[in-house]
């Protein structure tokens, strides 16, 4: 065991006072390794959560650079670092932030050929990305190295988030079994909903990482749906779908 320091139970001292959680809790944080893939809208918060509650050592993967147009959602980043590659962006912030926390940067695309070399080191990897070609590829992924992670996708005022346990739960292609075709032009997106969507994924990797999801015995996963136009959060479940590479032993 580690054990925290002084100046940690002063960071995180609500973290230590949840019920059952206390310094070993947060010393599971703290040995965390946890990927987040994709530093825009969904990126960001999830980024800003995971480094708040102390994980140990954030990876951060993203491939493109700042544009004035992600200011609107992607609060990670700022109208003076326009150009600036997002993982060195949200470094700098992410420092400001925690410094207890370990990054590794990663300015490269993900790829069939590389994921499973980028994704093996970490506990849980968050997909946080733009495009369902990328989402399918941490997708399987991860079904193939049996690690854990977390989904999400956002339009307009909507969105769904899941979290994926291999072998214990529902995958994405239990959803969409297919890659949708990418849409034809650009569609709306209110900052706010991925601000929601990306709290709910960095949430859901933490209970994980502090001991607190358990399986069902059917080997549902739990889809979680929001609509932002009625104000509305529904948690769905989401059966395995038979013969999916998922292989969920029920």
């Amino acid at each position: 065991m580690m054990g925290i320091n002084d100046d940690q139970r002063a960071r995180y001292a609500r973290n230590l006072l949840l019920p059952g959680f206390g310094e070993a809790g947060q010393e599971r944080f703290l040995r965390a390794r946890v990927l987040v893939i994709g530093l825009g809208g969904l990126g960001s918060p999830v980024a800003y959560y995971l480094a708040a509650a102390g994980v140990g050592v954030l990876g951060l993967l993203d491939f493109d650079v700042v544009d004035v147009s992600n200011l609107q959602r992607q609060v990670l980043h700022s109208t003076d670092r326009l150009g600036m590659s997002k993982v060195d962006s949200a470094a700098r912030t992410l420092a400001d932030l925690n410094p207890d926390v370990r990054l590794e940067l990663v300015r490269e695309r993900l790829t069939r050929e590389n994921a499973q070399d980028f994704l093996r080191p970490y506990d849980v990897v968050v997909e946080a990305c733009d495009n369902f070609a990328a989402k399918y590829l941490v997708n399987d992924a991860c079904l193939a190295l049996g690690k854990p992670f977390v989904t999400a996708g956002v339009s307009e005022w909507s969105g769904q988030a899941l979290f994926v346990v291999p072998g214990r739960t529902a995958c994405l292609r239990c959803v969409v079994p297919d890659e949708p075709p990418a849409p034809a032009a650009p569609f709306g997106i209110l900052g706010a909903v991925p601000g929601v969507l990306g709290g709910l994924e960095a949430l859901e990797a933490l209970r994980y990482l502090a001991g607190q999801w358990t399986p069902r015995a059917d080997g549902a996963g739990l889809l979680h749906v929001m609509d932002g136009t009625t104000m509305r959060l529904r948690t769905m479940l989401l059966p395995p779908r038979c013969g999916c590479a998922c292989r969920v032993k029920i």
